[in-house]
């Protein structure tokens, strides 16, 4: 009797301390920055669901290498509160495995485990109806927190922005198209650190997944955002994850668009100003389509000059070698930037080259259909905004602008 009367004092303090903040499924301004940055981090990932080896890790900086209780109140207030107010099975399983981590860590390393913390660990273990219910849950709700610091004090943020997103709780049920992919975290951080570039634009991005790249989008102030997928059980997810951070339909909108089904009179039905595309370089098979919706994507439409690629196209068995992608991509790159600033289409695209034939597949297709690709991934490196995502990697990622030639 004793332990449930303390375990609810301690979920009736969470609520009341739960209740004078505000929604933390929106977009926040902080004013008081936390107290270091590695807190922030903390928190950050934890909001995002990180995986508990993450999670320990950065406790652990956070106690200057040890699991120390000030930390561990921290994770109690701060991290296990905003657990429990979701009130899902999700929610509550994943707060369970980080607190099993956290108290193992804390022992194995001698550190004293707060009285809460095992309190709360076992009403957990004991709650099985929440495990039989997990069975049934496809979809889990990640907060992405974009964290910019002031440039000037390196040990707090100026403000972060936080994008809630329903995702797959198993992506190996091949549910990859409601994943967060590195790519699209990419892509965003790269239209938040140039926000001018989409500023007032019309932009439309293929393969748009869960729909992150399109909420980033229209917080840099793109004049109109259409995101288009292939598969309806990904559009469903995407049109949930627009109504999830309130967007208006004139400015975002999903739309079904199939790569290989898309008739040419669809497609010149949008004109863009800026095609986007996160991780859509993956599979041979569908290479064609994509290329053939890039390149009318990006056609001008008023002006219309090609030039052929033949014989680039067609070395190597129709592939083309390391140096002359590199020789290729020295030749266009400055040329490119310039007719960008023209205005004519141009399409960003990020991606993790898993093989390099497979790439090597996409480029030969892109030059036979007029289309320049050129790595901008140092030219327009963008900032890290997601150093508490120990998952991401950042370095695995290049960006390439794709424009007519």
């Amino acid at each position: 009797q004793n332990f449930k009367s303390r375990l609810r004092e301690i979920e009736e303090e969470m609520e009341r301390r739960n209740n004078r903040e505000a929604d933390m499924d929106e977009l926040e301004e902080h004013a008081d920055p936390p107290p270091t940055l590695e807190l922030a981090y903390l928190k950050a990932a934890f909001m995002a669901m990180e995986p508990a080896d993450c999670i320990v890790a950065l406790a652990r900086r956070s106690g200057g290498g040890s699991l120390t209780e000030e930390v561990q109140s921290f994770i109690m207030d701060n991290c296990i509160r905003y657990i429990m107010c979701k009130r899902s099975a999700v929610s509550r399983t994943y707060a369970k495995n980080i607190l099993k981590k956290v108290i193992s860590t804390a022992e194995s390393n001698g550190h004293e485990v707060l009285e809460d913390l095992y309190e709360l660990y076992a009403h957990y273990v004991s709650s099985f109806q929440e495990d039989i219910l997990l069975k049934d849950v496809t979809k889990i709700c990640k907060n992405i927190s974009f964290l910019f610091s002031n440039g000037c004090d390196q040990g707090h943020l100026r403000s972060n922005l936080v994008v809630p997103l329903l995702c797959s709780s198993n992506m190996l049920e091949g549910d990859t198209g409601c994943s967060i992919w590195p790519s699209s975290l990419f892509l965003s951080e790269f239209i938040l650190t140039y926000p001018n570039l989409f500023c007032n634009k019309f932009c439309l991005e293929v393969g748009a997944g869960v729909g992150l790249v399109g909420i980033i989008l229209n917080k840099v102030k793109a004049s109109k955002v259409i995101l288009t997928d292939g598969d309806l059980s990904t559009l469903a997810n995407m049109k949930a994850n627009v109504d999830l951070n309130h967007l208006r339909s004139d400015k975002v909108e999903c739309k079904y668009l199939s790569w290989e089904a898309a008739s040419e009179s669809e497609l010149t039905t949008y004109t863009p100003d800026i095609v986007l595309g996160a991780d859509i370089i993956y599979d041979p098979l569908y290479l064609p389509h994509l290329v053939r919706v890039l390149a009318s994507l990006l056609e001008p439409k008023k002006l219309h000059v090609p030039r052929s690629c033949e014989g680039e196209a067609n070395s190597v068995g129709g592939f083309m070698s390391d140096h002359q992608i590199e020789v290729r991509q020295a030749k266009l790159s400055q040329h490119k930037l310039g007719r960008h600033e023209a205005r004519e289409p141009v399409a960003y695209i990020a991606t993790v080259i898993r093989t390099l034939e497979t790439f090597n597949y996409f480029l030969a297709l892109a030059c036979q259909a007029n289309l320049c690709v050129v790595d901008i991934t140092e030219e327009k490196k963008p900032l890290n905004l997601l150093p508490y995502m120990v998952s991401y990697d950042h370095a695995g990622v290049k960006l390439y602008m794709v424009s007519y030639s």
